[in-house]
């Protein structure tokens, strides 16, 4: 099995995958912006500024295909990812799928702390996760579960998940 966690920019996805990690020692963990990263040799704001949101968004898709062929792994996934129909369907179909829910006051306080995420730079970022947050929130709810991250640590997310997932037998 596959468990993929899907979710707003700042919702912790990344530290979260991590912190499962530690608790499901047999799996692997995968960052698709990364792997999409090493692929192209840039970082998501280069791809972003020299080839397009759209190039990003293709590439995205191409590499989320590739990782679930594979099992037992752990997918941190871009924000954005869900803006494509064809990839909600594939991780539906393929993984486990979490979206790590946030209000918009605990994503623009996370948020505002990096400056790595290509569509909350050079703006209002409150307003931008808003609008961010009003487009996406019926994709992301169409996970298989939906775990509220507000006030909780990822430690606790994690184990939460995997609780979740141990009771309905998606394990």
């Amino acid at each position: 099995m596959n468990i993929s966690l899907i979710g707003m920019p700042a919702s912790g996805k990344t530290t979260t995958a991590q912190k499962l990690k530690e608790l499901l020692d047999n799996y692997v963990l995968i960052d698709t912006d990364e792997k999409i990263v090493q692929n192209e040799n840039m970082s998501i704001n280069d791809i972003f500024a020299s080839k397009g949101e759209e190039y990003f968004r293709r590439k995205e898709t191409e590499v989320l295909k590739e990782i679930l062929k594979g099992n037992n792994q752990i997918i941190s996934t871009g924000g954005g990812i869900i803006k494509s129909n064809e990839n909600i369907k594939i991780l539906k179909e393929k993984s486990t799928v979490i979206y790590l829910e946030a209000d918009l006051e605990t994503l623009y306080e996370r948020a505002k702390k990096n400056t790595e995420r290509p569509l909350l730079n050079d703006c209002d970022i409150k307003n931008k996760l808003e609008n961010l947050l009003k487009e996406r929130k019926e994709k992301y709810k169409q996970a298989h579960y939906i775990i509220d991250i507000r006030e909780k640590t990822p430690e606790i997310t994690a184990k939460e998940i995997t609780e979740k997932i141990n009771e309905n037998g998606r394990s």
